[in-house]
């Protein structure tokens, strides 16, 4: 008789003698031919316990020994083999085995038979047949035994597959396939972020055909180009290429110096280090512990085996099972390793090790989440599990089968589910989206149950199955699979359909994942796979290039530069013709018409947009500067001028006009309405209604019979209010996704609320205020206390929570009641079940059973300003919940239509008939100063449009309570339209009244922007207020884009949420404010503000300034190149048409530059009226939007000017002094300096000092350069007196008239600025 079974040195699963040529010729037939036609039949895959404790290559003869090594057994015989094998006992064996022999799987990989550990699932497996569970798993691994052993394994299932398959590019159409851990097929995008623009060979050729298409810089470089031909050439080239140059190079430095800068973050990011866990094969891994073994040939090994056959079979039998069971045992799938990878570097299917404030690299599926205190308990429970029986309700493995958001882990079995209920390894993370969709409230994520109750060594057999690429951040649907072995997972062979059903695959849903630029937020150790990289993430693909935008004082400068352009080609065109078209020798009249363009490029001034940059740097530099609007922030510095501009402003409603900070002010429950003062009488019902029953451990349930009204007139009528009241408050207290969080401050512990929306948390806020405080809070269970006393006075176990959506306006939750407080989660199928929901009344209004006062009270609600929401409850039954909850895993597994078979099952089993409770009513405060700010900008000249996702009532409701619609103004309603029949009579009414208010939904808008759009937008815009609600994104970025292609004119688009994105890049000027919902709109937008009130100082003051200084230091860039162009043209002529220069070389530079450039760009400190008139009077706002102060009226005025100041300096100049020689320059041109000079100091309006500084210094600069200047001016002549007084006559001659004209114009038709100013 061999020796009983000891554990022998492990050898490698890969090992010949592993082997057994006698196992691949048995029939499953002999084994239990009742069962094994079914076994094979069956899907692949059953329960996966068996295969976790098995090396991948197990002989079948294992199933014969399996009651040999049942506890029970030990004692037997080999003889005794056959016995009890008909009947129940084969398969209660099988149990006792499967419960009896799992190993816990640690970082050694050992564990000896004393440690039982019952898997997660074993309370639904135990319902199944057993050797059936255990032939299907064999019956695939019977197939890989036909191979040799040298070819088995990784490299044996698949020889040549893999090479074949590598070369596989992935398609982004189709789903995916991830097996954890494990390098895949399919080749994927590299996890790579990239927001720069350029790369080495396309930033030359991209930024010059940037600047290029610009028409001053295709001017220049025509001119500049010119000077290459020697019969245009006029002067130094160089006086024609440095100033394009010049431009060109700090436009270019700038765009390279962004580029840089967006790769610099890109490579902190990418080269972030991650810890990754590398799964080695188990056998690789334990061979590396053991004394090398060598490899037998195959002929050898049967030479071996020839004496063995002869031996008692039994023996045989034994040794085999020896080896199978130490191989299996000892160790795990695989062996992990923790590895650290660079961002750039990981790969789909690699395993992340995130900590509390990681940034997600990727996007990721979340396995497992645990913490310290979680690690503490699983590494006790092998020495204490021995200790304690197995607790297993079958109620309880029913819960949750989908393994959604509830109770996932509360089926754990044993008393390790027991002993570390308490402790917070309940596979919940939260994470922080405000950097992808703008929301700043904590998210909860969970792990699949299915991976969550699997040791890290065992991830390897889990396979993810995944769609498409999305941009879509709140939607995912998947599946993740047990595998039975890690080949499995490996294996591509494998469909959805050879996955069995028991428990073996779960859904995936956004509740799962992480996506790339979430952060980790709480102190959980998250494992993660990822799914999708780099270009593939949501965070890449939802993220749209903001397109450039080019502010409306640009369009109207290149159409003056045009007209300037035209006019230089008229005017070489006719001093050509004043000499005559022939053609002498060496006289060409065409060159000449080209050497006249040249000499009068002057005319269009390249320094035009150097001093316009420079100028909306200097205005960016106020708005950031401005003690009056803080944190704001400049994003696009190219339209500030556009400010001044704004004649339409589109802004959201919730966060932007109101505070986004909740209130709970009302609660209807039927018959009575509770308010202000009247919570009072709330407090006092709570207080005896949550007393608890009889006994330190009794807890309250729905249905506690004790007495509410002590202390109270117990009158029939105030114990059915007293009831209504500790109902709809309980309702509130535990329907919610709000989770309690402690932190740390200075010691003291603080308790927050976490919850995706305000009302929520306010909703919870208000409940603890009236005595019933949310004490704890995980996935499995929820615990309120009384803040009274202090005591639990309710705790429920959490069966399944149903989310709020966009679509559903409703969120539910299904608990169980506790009746006695209990240690630890309940492993009983005892306690009430209620299905709680709370919803829109839309939603609720045939949801619950029929009433006759919830239209009316919520309409009240509204018509206050306050949100409203409807509280209904339901009780189930045991059974009732299992239907329903069998039917949402059905549901659940489905790939397609997943989200509309789930709704239906909960609309079928739960949605029907539920006892209304209530009526709760939420303030949102609105921002401060809001009602004066709209007023002020509506005296303005602004139209403004409010575009929310709220209901009507409560739309209309802020609309008035804002002051955005004015007392007595009529407000028309179009709301619920569906079809176009009589959709022309609502716009043929406004049109005849246009001075209401229009108040539409989103439902009706689609409508007329569908079959409308012209018709509908040509009367909104006339209107004075345009009120639209239940507005999606798309429609608020569509009436933006409407209303600036009907208009043509400046549209502001204001907001604080993600959902306002896509309106703010549509609008000319995006606003965004840093509120509660995040910083997503402010990065998207031009200007960042905290405050709405702030936007009227930057409009009414900063866009009023810009606009006017731009169009004045525009106007006088443009004069200053004008004026020496009529210079050189009196000089042409006076030299008989001659295209030669007037101003060569340094004068030319020098003039544009040294000269008048400091003074001239100091017109961006001029302005007209100080802060305070400009806020007094917003109709000088006004004004600025019908462009007066840059129009072809006063651009025309300002070309006079300059034609009459040229040809007074040129031809004084000329007469005084001589036509042609040293001293006429000298004269003319210290002329032309100091007219520039004074002509900037009467343009001024208000003086700064920096003007004085740029004047005088510009002056004295000019004296002292004139030593310098001896090859272009008679020096001698410039220290006489004949020099002084002709240029005291001439400049005199040139600048009087002009002033005497301003001065005559500003006192027949004062300005306005004048006009409040009283002078």
């Amino acid at each position: 008789m061999p020796p009983s079974t000891s554990y022998r040195p492990t050898e490698p699963p890969d090992s010949p003698v592993n082997d057994s040529d006698s196992d691949v010729d048995l029939d499953l037939q002999e084994l239990d031919p009742n069962t094994s036609s079914h076994a094979q039949a069956s899907r692949l895959l059953g329960r996966t316990h068996v295969s976790e404790q098995r090396a991948p290559r197990i002989a079948l003869r294992n199933i014969r020994m399996g009651g040999l090594r049942r506890s029970g057994n030990r004692g037997r015989v080999y003889g005794e083999l056959g016995h009890g094998r008909d009947g129940s006992s084969d398969a209660a064996g099988l149990l006792d085995d499967d419960l009896h022999e799992r190993e816990y799987s640690d970082e050694s990989g050992h564990a000896g038979d004393e440690a039982p550990l019952l898997d997660g699932r074993a309370s639904r497996s135990q319902r199944r047949p057993f050797t059936n569970d255990r032939l299907q798993n064999l019956a695939h691994i019977g197939s890989s035994l036909r191979l040799p052993s040298f070819m088995s394994n990784t490299s044996t299932s698949r020889p040549d597959h893999d090479d074949a398959v590598d070369n596989k590019e992935d398609d982004p159409s189709s789903s995916r396939i991830i097996a954890v851990g494990a390098s895949q097929s399919t080749r994927y995008p590299q996890n790579l972020v990239s927001n720069a623009k350029y790369t080495a060979f396309t930033f030359l050729p991209i930024t010059l055909y940037n600047e290029f298409s610009f028409f001053f810089n295709m001017y220049f470089l025509l001119v500049a180009l010119s000077q290459a031909i020697p019969a245009l050439r006029i002067g130094y080239l160089s006086t024609y290429i440095a100033p394009l140059a010049f431009v060109l190079v700090i436009t270019m430095g700038k765009e390279a110096y962004d580029d840089i800068e967006r790769r610099r973050r890109d490579n902190e990011a990418n080269s972030e280090a991650y810890t990754v866990l590398k799964f080695s094969q188990a056998g690789q891994q334990g061979a590396a512990g053991q004394p090398p073994r060598n490899l037998k040939s195959s002929s050898f090994r049967k030479e071996q085996r020839q004496p063995a056959a002869q031996r008692d079979r039994l023996s045989d039998i034994q040794e085999e099972e020896e080896q199978a069971e130490s191989r299996g045992r000892g160790f795990p799938s695989s062996f992990v390793q923790e590895t650290s990878k660079k961002s750039r570097d990981l790969r789909v299917g690699d395993v992340l090790k995130l900590g509390k404030g990681q940034r997600v690299p990727a996007d990721v599926i979340i396995l497992k989440c645990s913490t310290p205190e979680s690690t503490q308990v699983q590494e006790q429970a092998p020495e204490t599990a021995e200790e304690q029986p197995p607790l297993v309700s079958p109620l309880d493995g029913e819960a949750d089968p989908s393994g959604s958001s509830s109770g996932n882990g509360k089926n754990s079995g044993a008393d390790i589910s027991n002993a570390s209920a308490e402790g917070p390894s309940t596979g919940e993370t939260f994470i922080r989206t405000d950097q992808l969709d703008g929301e700043t409230d904590w998210k909860l994520r969970l792990a699949s149950a299915l991976t969550q109750a699997l040791p890290v060594e065992e991830l390897v057999r889990v396979r993810v199955t995944g769609g498409k690429p999305d941009k879509r951040v709140n939607e995912f649907v998947g599946k993740v699979e047990l595998m039975a072995t890690r080949q499995d997972a490996l294996n591509s062979q494998f469909e959805e359909g050879d996955i069995s059903d028991d428990g073996q695959s779960a859904p995936l849903s956004i509740d799962n994942t992480a996506w790339a630029n979430t952060i980790i937020a709480s102190q959980a150790t998250t494992m993660a796979v990822i799914v999708y990289t780099g270009p593939q993430t949501r965070s890449a693909l939802s993220t749209s290039l903001s397109r450039s935008k080019t502010g409306l004082l640009e369009y109207e400068i290149n159409s003056l530069t045009k007209i300037l352009c035209a006019l230089t080609l008229a005017l070489s065109i006719v001093l050509v013709a004043l000499e005559g078209f022939g053609n002498a020798e060496g006289n060409i009249w065409y060159v000449k018409i080209m050497r006249f363009l040249v000499l009068f490029s002057t005319i269009v001034p390249i320094s035009l947009r150097v001093n316009l940059d420079l100028g909306k740097s200097v205005y960016s530099w106020f708005i950031q500067r401005d003690s009056g609007i803080p944190g704001a922030v400049v994003r696009t510095s190219t339209i500030p001028e556009d400010l001044g501009r704004i004649e339409y402003l589109l802004s959201d409603k919730t966060g932007t006009l109101t505070q986004n900070e909740m209130e709970m002010k009302k609660i209807h429950v039927g018959t009575v309405s509770y308010a202000n003062e009247a919570m009072d009488e709330v407090v006092a019902y709570v207080r005896h209604g949550f007393i608890g029953g009889a006994g330190e451990r009794a807890l309250v349930t729905p249905s506690s019979s004790y007495s509410t009204t002590a202390g109270i007139t117990a009158t029939r009528t105030r114990r059915e209010i007293s009831s209504r009241v500790r109902d709809v408050v309980l309702a509130l207290a535990l329907c919610h996704n709000v989770t309690p969080t402690i932190d740390e401050d200075d010691g003291q512990a603080i308790t927050s609320y976490q919850a995706s929306s305000p009302d929520e948390i306010a909703i919870v806020r208000w409940t603890e205020s009236v005595g019933l405080r949310l004490a704890y809070r995980d996935r499995k269970k929820m615990i309120l206390e009384s803040t009274e006393t202090g005591k639990t006075v309710v705790q429920v176990q959490i069966l399944d929570i149903f989310p709020f959506t966009s679509d559903g306006k409703r969120m539910g939750i299904i608990v169980r009641f506790h009746e006695q407080l209990e240690a630890s989660s309940p492993g009983s199928g005892s306690g009430e079940i209620w299905f709680y929901q709370k919803g829109a009344d839309t939603v609720m209004g045939p949801i619950v059973a029929a009433n006759d006062w919830l239209d009316e009270e919520t309409a009240n609600m509204a018509r206050e300003g306050l949100r409203t929401l409807v509280v209904g409850r339901k009780r189930l039954s045991d059974d009732q919940y299992r239907d329903f909850s069998t039917s949402y895993q059905d549901a659940s597994l489905a790939i397609s239509g997943r989200d509309a078979g789930m709704q239906r099952v909960v609309a079928e089993f739960l949605e029907r008939d539920l006892e209304l409770l209530g009526v709760t009513g939420v303030e949102d405060k609105l921002q401060r100063d809001v009602k004066p700010s709209l007023e002020l900008l509506r005296n303005a000249g602004i139209k403004i449009w409010m575009l929310t996702g709220d209901k009507v009532e409560t739309a209309r409701c802020v609309a008035v309570s804002s002051k955005l619609v004015a007392r007595g103004q009529y407000i028309y309603t179009i709301a619920k339209l569906k079809h176009k029949d009589n959709a022309q009579d609502h716009l043929d009414f406004l049109s005849s009244k246009t001075d209401s208010c229009l108040l539409i939904d989103g439902e009706s808008l689609t409508l007329y922007l569908t079959h409308f759009s012209v018709e509908f937008i040509s009367i909104a815009v006339r209107l004075p207020t345009v009120v639209a609600c239940r507005c999606s994104p798309t429609q608020k970025a569509d009436i933006a884009k409407l209303i600036k292609e009907f208009t043509k004119k400046r549209v502001c688009c204001i907001g604080d949420g993600g959902n306002d994105v896509s309106m703010i890049q549509a609008a000319d000027v995006g606003v965004g404010i840093v509120g509660k919902e995040g910083r997503q709109a402010s990065l998207a937008a031009d200007f960042s503000i905290e405050q709405f009130c702030h936007l009227t100082k930057l409009l009414v003051w900063h866009g009023r300034n810009s606009y006017k200084r731009s169009a004045k230091l525009a106007q006088f860039v443009i004069h200053r190149g004008l004026i020496i162009a009529v210079c050189q043209t009196m000089y042409s002529i006076a030299i008989k048409f001659e295209p030669e220069g007037l101003y060569k070389d340094w004068l030319l530079v020098g003039y544009a530059t040294v000269y008048t450039a400091a003074p001239v760009l100091s017109l961006v400190l001029d302005k007209d009226v100080d802060e305070n008139l400009a806020n007094l009077y917003p109709e000088l706002y006004k004004e600025l939007t019908t462009g007066r102060s840059l129009s072809y009226r006063t651009f025309f005025i300002w070309v006079l000017v300059s034609i009459y100041q040229g040809g007074m300096i040129q031809g004084l100049s000329q007469i005084l002094t001589e036509v042609d020689g040293p001293r006429m320059v000298a004269v003319s041109y210290t002329v032309l300096v100091l007219n520039e000079l004074l002509m900037v100091a009467i343009e001024i309006t208000t003086w700064h000092p920096v003007m004085i500084m740029c004047i005088v210094g510009t002056f004295l600069v000019y004296v002292g350069s004139v030593p310098f200047l001896g090859g272009y001016f008679d020096l001698d002549f410039l220290l006489t007196w004949g020099f002084l007084w002709r240029v005291l006559a001439i400049g005199s001659i040139s600048l009087i008239p002009p002033y005497a004209g301003k001065l005559i114009r500003r006192t027949m038709k004062p300005p306005s600025y004048r006009k409040v100013q009283g002078i």
